[in-house]
């Protein structure tokens, strides 16, 4: 098992920056995917980022490409997702979730990750 802990949520305004971490703990010498989705209120859950379980391969959503960035501390077994320029449609519950895959293909779908946080709220005024 891997547990999966998110922090790093917050109010910001329109335009400022939070870095949300994903911290993991248990069998994570095997669990090296990890992918972000939020869920706004009203919508379905959707992809924001990952990073493949080889590490080589990140991927983004349209919204957030060149916005978002993700990153990995493999020594803490830690991943990050730094935050730029956001805006009120940002706003929503962001969760971290890992897998077990070793595969150089990012996983978009909630279905593929074995693992997941219990979210952390990013809310951004305008």
């Amino acid at each position: 098992q891997v547990h999966v802990t998110e922090t790093g949520g917050g109010l910001v305004q329109a335009g400022g920056s939070l870095r949300l971490t994903c911290a993991a703990s248990g069998r994570t010498s095997e669990s090296k995917a990890a992918g972000w989705f939020r869920q706004a209120p009203g919508k379905n859950r959707e992809f924001v980022a990952g990073i493949s379980g080889s590490g080589v391969s990140t991927d983004y959503s349209g919204s957030v490409k060149g916005r978002f960035t993700l990153s990995r501390d493999s020594d803490d077994d830690t991943w990050y997702l730094q935050m730029n320029s956001l805006k009120p449609e940002d706003t929503a519950v962001y969760y971290c979730a890992s897998s077990f895959s070793q595969s150089d293909v990012v996983m978009e779908f909630g279905a593929e990750y074995d693992f997941w946080g219990q979210g952390t709220q990013v809310t951004v005024s305008s």
